[in-house]
């Protein structure tokens, strides 16, 4: 399980637009999120920086926490078992070691959830799709900031990605995802 960008404060020209999308997806993420864990299905936070370079996973946790939506992190934060990938662009594989952490880990199936839906998400799935790895995404456990460019986003992902678009619920990590 793949979380994307959800260690954030917030204090971007789009928060406004996203917070309510985020707001809604939280509980559906808390629940997805205790799921994997309970299952032993590995947890990976890619997470932008923020262009704050010499920042790591703690000050990256430590600044949204201390930022006025800390409520919007807290139930989501990555716990001792969880690894974190720190970005730089849109796509959680763009110069990350993402794609060779998945394969130490013998993973070839990826259930992606966080924000944004018709950004990060979106590149994120295009980007797995193109490594051969399998992509599910919760609609109900991803955030966006424009709801059409949302839905177009995860029809794409759907039609030319393969990607399982389903809700939280449907899924199924015994089965990969």
């Amino acid at each position: 399980m793949i979380v994307v960008d959800m260690i954030n404060s917030y204090e971007h020209p789009d928060a406004d637009l996203l917070l309510p999308s985020a707001r809604e997806a939280l509980p559906v993420l808390v629940e997805l999120l205790g799921r994997a864990r309970e299952q032993g299905v590995p947890v990976i936070y890619v997470n932008d920086n923020f262009g704050e370079w010499r920042s790591h996973h703690g000050e990256i946790l430590e600044t949204a926490l201390a930022g006025p939506h800390a409520e919007l992190v807290e139930p989501i934060r990555p716990d001792d078992a969880s690894l974190f990938v720190v970005k730089a662009r849109h796509s959680i594989f763009f110069e990350t070691p993402l794609a060779y952490l998945l394969n130490q880990l013998r993973v070839r199936h990826v259930v992606l959830c966080g924000q944004v839906t018709e950004q990060c998400v979106l590149y994120s799935a295009l980007d797995a799709h193109i490594r051969h790895f399998e992509v599910t995404v919760p609609v109900d456990a991803v955030a966006h900031i424009h709801a059409s460019l949302a839905d177009a986003a995860l029809e794409m992902m759907r039609r030319n990605m393969g990607a399982r678009t389903v809700r939280a619920k449907e899924v199924d990590f015994a089965d990969g995802g």
